[in-house]
This record gives C-alpha cells, sequence and structure tokens, in this order.
C-alpha cells in the first residue's frame, strides 16, 4: 500500500497516512472522536458518519471518574464507530498533568483546582496521537460553543498538528437532549439513558464539577443532590482523622508513612476527604468566552495536597520566593484555565517552578475535621526555620543588640523622605484638613 504524506504544519514536515479502503475501494476519510459514552458524543458518532462521510474511530480516554467507563466500548460500536480504542491515562493525568500543577501552587482564581482544565492538554495530545496511528484527517470533540474547553481541544490539536480538521458536532448543530434521542432512534440506536439528573457533571480523578439547573441562581443555597463526592458538615465524623503526607522536590510520595504511586495517593485522600466534606468550593468563576457561571466543584484530594505542599514551601522557601511564586501561581493557573499548555510560556514557568521545588521535601500532619484538612505540623531536613532564632526561651541565638542597629538602616528612608518632603507639609496639610474656627 502507498504511503501518502500529509502536512503536518507549514514549515514542510510531513508525517506518513495510510488511507482507508475499506469500503469497496473508494478513500473513506477517517476521524478520530473524543468518546466519553455519553448522549452528546455517542449521537456525534452517527452523525459523523452520515452526515460527514467519516470512519469514526471512537477514541475513550480513562482520567477517573467516569460513569460511563462500562460501555463506553459497546455504545460507541452501537453508534456506528469502526473502532473503540480506551486508554488508560488517569496515572499520567496525576503524575504529569495534576501533580507539576500542585507543585505550583495552581488555583484558578485562588480557589479551584483545574480538574477539568487538567485534564484537556492530555486528551488533546492523544487525540493528536491516535490520529498519527490510525492515518485520520481529522479529529472530533463533543464541547459547545459556550464554555472553555473547545478553546483548550482546539487550541492544544492545532498546536499539536495544525493539518488535523477539527470537527465540533455539539458546537455546530446545537441539538437539544430530545432531538439526539430522536436522531438516534432514527438510525435504529435504542440506548437506556435514563434521567439526566439537574445538573452537568464533568469529573475525572482531581475533582469534580456540577453547573446548570438551580445552581444558576447564585443566591441559591446548592442542594444536597449537587454533591456526590463529599459528605455535608453534618454528616461528617466528629472525631477528626489524622494523615501524614511526605513530599520530595514537591511532589507527594508518601501517606502515613506508606509509599504510594500518585494514582493510589489521591484516590486514597478523595475518599478520606469526602468522608469529612473536605474540598467543597461553590464559585463564581470567569470563563474565558467571557462570561460568569455558578460552579459547584468537589476536590478532596486536590484540597489536602494543595493545604500540605503551601505548609511546606513556608517552611522550606524563602520570604522572596514565596512572594514571587505567588504571583507564578496565579499566571500559571491562568494559562492552564485558557488552554495554553503547549506553549513556549509553559515551559519557562515550568523550569521556574521545577527550580523553587529543589528543596520542598518533608512531611507535613494534617487533621481531617467536618469541613476542613488543617495543617497541624511539619518537619523537613533543609528547613529555613531555625528554632534557635525564633525561641524566646533558653537556647535563643538571635542577637538583639543587632536589632538597633538593623532598625536605624531600615529606617533610613523613611526619615530621609520625611524630612526633605513631608515634615515641612505637615503643618499645610493639618491646616486644611481642619475646619476654621467661624470668626465671632
Amino acid at each position: 500500500m502507498n504511503l501518502l504524506c500529509f502536512p503536518v504544519d507549514g514549515a514542510g514536515r510531513y508525517w506518513p497516512y495510510i488511507p482507508n479502503l475499506s469500503r469497496e475501494g473508494t478513500h473513506v476519510p477517517k476521524l478520530v472522536l473524543a468518546y466519553s459514552g455519553g448522549l452528546d458524543t455517542t449521537t456525534a458518532i452517527k452523525w459523523l458518519t452520515v452526515e460527514q462521510g467519516y470512519d469514526v474511530i471512537a477514541l475513550n480516554i480513562d482520567v477517573g471518574k467516569s460513569r460511563e467507563q462500562p460501555v463506553v466500548e459497546s455504545r460507541g460500536l452501537a453508534a456506528g464507530a469502526v473502532k473503540v480504542r480506551v486508554i488508560d491515562a488517569r496515572e499520567d493525568f496525576i503524575r504529569y498533568f495534576a501533580f507539576p500543577a500542585l507543585a505550583a501552587g495552581a488555583m484558578y482564581q485562588d480557589v479551584y483546582p483545574l480538574a477539568t482544565a487538567l485534564a484537556r492538554p492530555l486528551l488533546a495530545k492523544l487525540l493528536v496521537d491516535v490520529a498519527h496511528e490510525e492515518g485520520a484527517t481529522a479529529v472530533a470533540h463533543g464541547c459547545t460553543g459556550k464554555g472553555n474547553d473547545q478553546v483548550r481541544f482546539d487550541v492544544g490539536i492545532m498546536t499539536l498538528d495544525p493539518s488535523l480538521k477539527i470537527v465540533a458536532p455539539t458546537r455546530e448543530n446545537a441539538m437539544a437532549r430530545e432531538m439526539q434521542i430522536e436522531y438516534l432512534h432514527k438510525h435504529g440506536i435504542d440506548i437506556p439513558w435514563g434521567d439526566k439528573g439537574p445538573f452537568s457533571i464533568d469529573e475525572n480523578i482531581w475533582g469534580r464539577s456540577a453547573e446548570a439547573g438551580v445552581l444558576e441562581d447564585p443566591w441559591a443555597e446548592p442542594p444536597a443532590e449537587a454533591y456526590e463526592w463529599t459528605r455535608s458538615v453534618q454528616d461528617a465524623p466528629s472525631q477528626p482523622e489524622y494523615v501524614e503526607i511526605s513530599y520530595e522536590h514537591g511532589m507527594p510520595v508518601s501517606l502515613n508513612g506508606e509509599a504510594m504511586n500518585p494514582l493510589a495517593m489521591v484516590e486514597r485522600l478523595n475518599d478520606l476527604g469526602g468522608k469529612y466534606g473536605v474540598g467543597r468550593i461553590d464559585h463564581i468563576e470567569d470563563r474565558l468566552v467571557g462570561i460568569k457561571s455558578r460552579e459547584i466543584y468537589e476536590a478532596p484530594a486536590a484540597t489536602i495536597l494543595h493545604a500540605a505542599h503551601r505548609a511546606l514551601e513556608s517552611m522550606t522557601l524563602s520570604k522572596q520566593q514565596i512572594k514571587l511564586k505567588k504571583q507564578i501561581a496565579t499566571e500559571y493557573s491562568e494559562l492552564i484555565y485558557n488552554g495554553l499548555w503547549f506553549s513556549a510560556h509553559h515551559q519557562d514557568i515550568a523550569a521556574y517552578v521545577a527550580s523553587t521545588q529543589r528543596h520542598v521535601s518533608g512531611t507535613i500532619r494534617v487533621r481531617l475535621q467536618p469541613g476542613a484538612a488543617v495543617v497541624v505540623a511539619r518537619k523537613a531536613d533543609e528547613s529555613l526555620y531555625d528554632r534557635g532564632l525564633a525561641t524566646y526561651d533558653r537556647g535563643d541565638t538571635y542577637d538583639q543588640s543587632a536589632a538597633v542597629g538593623f532598625i536605624n538602616i531600615w529606617g533610613l528612608q523613611t526619615r530621609t523622605q520625611a524630612r526633605v518632603q513631608l515634615l515641612g507639609e505637615l503643618p499645610r496639610a493639618l491646616k486644611i484638613a481642619m475646619p476654621q474656627e467661624e470668626s465671632r
């Protein structure tokens, strides 16, 4: 079979493509669809096949917690996919996406640990990889035209391989749920979808989000059914539980003295934190497309690990490093949220973050209690905390006599400015500020 070459980008680089000749020798273009197993992407398989003429390879990427995981293969094939591929990416997701964001302290708008946003660049990369493996000329996803994910997918795919055509059936057709079910039924596909539920849900091993329905009223308290991973404070155990998390160079490596791989640790902390109602977030969020939306997040493991990591950094980073790193964390979280994972800017920030984590190794003890994860103890071999300098008891090594000279030099700038610029203005400023007595 001849190898045809299709351009990867404008620089003239190519990748080999093997055409599909499955339909009586006639070329049928292949397309790889990011397939969740839900109604939107199941409808997309049939629409892409019937209306667009593609041979659809349904690619399911498991990043944890998907309710549709047991039925993705049967549903995809029933809808007309020529192949369903399933990739277990949970370990890679935590190790190469979630944990680096943890090391950076990346929390979008200071509260959201970026669960959905972090998964999208991984999905985009695997879409492109599988498109190359399968000889596909196009990829597709199920994003709407109103959210952030369309940007993350499209920008990621176009960056990795601009030669691939991107198709977004949900964005292009905006079919209501009932219309999608009717469309599938018309083509002989009957799947018992059950009730959609009152919310729009997205979840992976790093976090769960819920939106829409009654949550669109920001004055309405989230109902109990908005939460699935976490207990309410009222139902949480009254007796606290302690966990000890050890880090090496900013990455969690063990829990309660037991070495754990990233996936196992996150799963365990999700269970423990969820039992105590830790990690509930109710947030009015600024989407990339310019809309404010009300989001309910549950992220027990991420909440616990971020709290412990911040506590360890407070011992092992200098005051100046902590100050700058807070600014970098904000920039990094926005970069991830805005779909710019595959950028030189990301490489630069990641290099800085990695440098800051050289000495961020140690153990943090966290008390899990109803609705909170509280850091109660910490230790690190390379801690900048020196008890001899900090103590007021015996063993104090701080030279208090040096303080007077330090204060003299530290206050020099303010004394100079006051003498030259401010003190002469003080009587005039007071005269203007104070009302004058009326002349009698």
